[in-house]
């Protein structure tokens, strides 16, 4: 029932458009002062344009599919082949009904064809102008939503891969910080996308040693958390009570020249924290340097040595820092200190300075919790890096 009323209004609309040509025609003879019967334009419109329009529609298989200009070719060719027998046919029902005086049939097909013939060929022309174009758009139109379909699924495959890579890197990060005696160590971590390159890890070695670790893969996205994982991976199989950062750092960094991709480096802190000593014995190859506060006032400890990743003969060294009780020690990735306003004003190393000097007297994770929140205002949530904070508090 559809379909029948579709076919009914499309009829009908195209009866309307012969009768609109036909007003058309007439208003051309009336303006050059030609006196023609208004049934006679009529009759030759409704019936011309219908015989043409049925008979090129049957032929349609022909030309319709036929690449252009192919599909034009095969479309004249035919209308040209049909036109004539079609002018004979509504011509002789024209002369029929038509005019008031009925010279011979031959004589009126014979001299009244050239405007018919020429009118109802531009307009057919025009007519399959139309529809090839509009089918043309509608094609497009119809590539288009279902490219946009697809593009949505693919989106949205992506979102829950991105989705399930973020758990898994989740998973790789430790449920919870070990604590040991007279110190207390907490952590934040806040990706800038779905995935993260920043990572730290702290781990017992064994007796009252506890390993700290902090890394930030250069970029974002997958490619750096895939990267991520293969150091934390790398780390974890060299750490030991018997390997000093200083070696253990050496063995990343060969390992990752061997396999990184020309551009990419590591910035990585690694320390061991022995509580029963009360110091912290650290390698730091090209991270940013960590800030202790220390009786109220914060220093930058400095003494750097190359990312990993680049240098392979690179020879890095230990440096050791004495935690009394009170002190704090901040260790982070450039993600804290990059976060930048609206004004494009950075976060910086001194305001993470005075902040911890003016909150030491808070429990790691508070400081840890304040400060991620600090920034947070500062940026008004928009890292544009991954951020990561470590925070040891000497009690």
């Amino acid at each position: 029932m559809r379909f029948i009323r579709k076919l009914l209004t499309r009829y009908l609309r195209q009866q309307v458009l012969y009768l609109a040509m036909a007003a058309v025609v007439g208003a051309v003879f009336w303006a050059t002062g030609q006196q023609v019967n208004p049934l006679t334009i009529v009759l030759y419109t409704l019936l011309f344009g219908n015989a043409v329009s049925l008979t090129m529609q049957a032929l349609w298989r022909v030309y319709w599919s036929r690449p252009y200009p192919w599909n034009w070719i095969w479309y004249w060719m035919l209308l040209l082949a049909i036109v004539g027998p079609v002018y004979v046919l509504c011509g002789t029902i024209v002369w029929r009904f038509a005019p008031s005086s009925h010279p011979p049939l031959v004589d009126y097909l014979a001299t009244n064809w050239k405007f018919p013939v020429v009118v109802i060929v531009a307009f057919s022309g025009g007519i399959f102008f139309y529809r090839i174009t509009k089918d043309r758009l509608e094609q497009r139109n119809l590539e288009l939503e279902r490219s946009m379909e697809k593009g949505a699924a693919e989106l949205q495959v992506q979102k829950e891969e991105l989705h399930r890579a973020r758990e898994i890197q989740e998973g790789l990060l430790p449920k919870e910080i070990p604590q040991v005696a007279g110190f207390e160590l907490a952590a934040a971590w806040r990706p800038a996308r779905e995935v993260s390159g920043d990572y730290f890890d702290i781990f017992k070695l064994g007796g009252d040693s506890v390993a700290i670790c902090v890394a930030d893969v250069v970029g974002k996205g997958v490619s750096a958390a895939l990267l991520m994982a293969n150091v934390q991976a790398a780390v974890r199989a060299f750490a030991s009570e018997q390997t000093s950062p200083a070696v253990l750092c050496g063995k990343v960094n060969r390992l990752l020249c061997e396999n990184l991709a020309t551009g990419k480096f590591v910035t990585f802190l690694f320390g061991i924290l022995d509580s029963g000593a009360r110091r912290l014995v650290y390698c730091n190859a090209g991270h940013p340097d960590p800030i202790l506060v220390s009786h109220g006032s914060a220093s930058v400890l400095d003494g750097s040595g190359a990312v990993l990743g680049v240098f392979p003969a690179w020879e890095y060294a230990d440096q050791t820092v004495e935690l009394a009780g009170g002190d704090r020690l901040l260790v982070f990735t450039d993600g804290l200190t990059e976060a930048a306003d609206a004004d494009e004003q950075e976060f910086g190393e001194g305001r993470i300075a005075d902040f911890a000097a003016g909150s030491s007297a808070r429990s790691a994770q508070e400081l840890s919790d304040l400060l991620l929140k600090r920034v947070d205002a500062h940026c008004l949530s928009q890292f544009q890096d991954d951020a990561t904070l470590v925070v040891v508090a000497a009690k």
